[in-house]
Formats: C-alpha cells, structure tokens, sequence
C-alpha cells in the first residue's frame, strides 16, 4: 500500500488518482504501471465454436424442414 509523508497516511490503489497521487495533497506517492487487458479465456472460445455449429446444424435442418 502507498505511504504518502505528507499526509501520513495509507492509500488504497483505488482511492488514488488516476496517475497514482495522493488525493489529498496531490504529490504523485506511487509509479502507475499500465496494466494488460485480460485474455479471454480458451472454454470461451470452445462455447463459441460450438454455438456456432450447433446453431449451422438447426439452421440447416429447418431449411431442410421447408423443402420437404
């Protein structure tokens, strides 16, 4: 947790300003690292894949459906 001298006191990344200073006083207390955009993860991408051909399945057997 940063340590601000001069307020004396504790800040929660999140109370903090956007470039990591102190909301009180103002003086920057922590360096403010870019943080990286999750991944989505792989059994996403598996559900995905097989809404996809799950939904071209009934998708072909209600054209099929129609023709009869």
């Amino acid at each position: 947790m940063p340590w601000c001298d001069t307020c004396s006191r504790f800040w929660n990344p999140p109370s903090m300003g956007s470039g990591g200073e102190c909301p009180t006083c103002g003086r920057v207390i922590v360096e403010v690292k870019e943080q990286a955009q999750p991944r989505v993860p792989w059994h996403f991408w598996l559900l995905l894949i097989a809404l996809v051909i799950y939904l071209g399945f009934r998708a072909y057997q209600g054209v099929m459906w129609l023709l009869h």
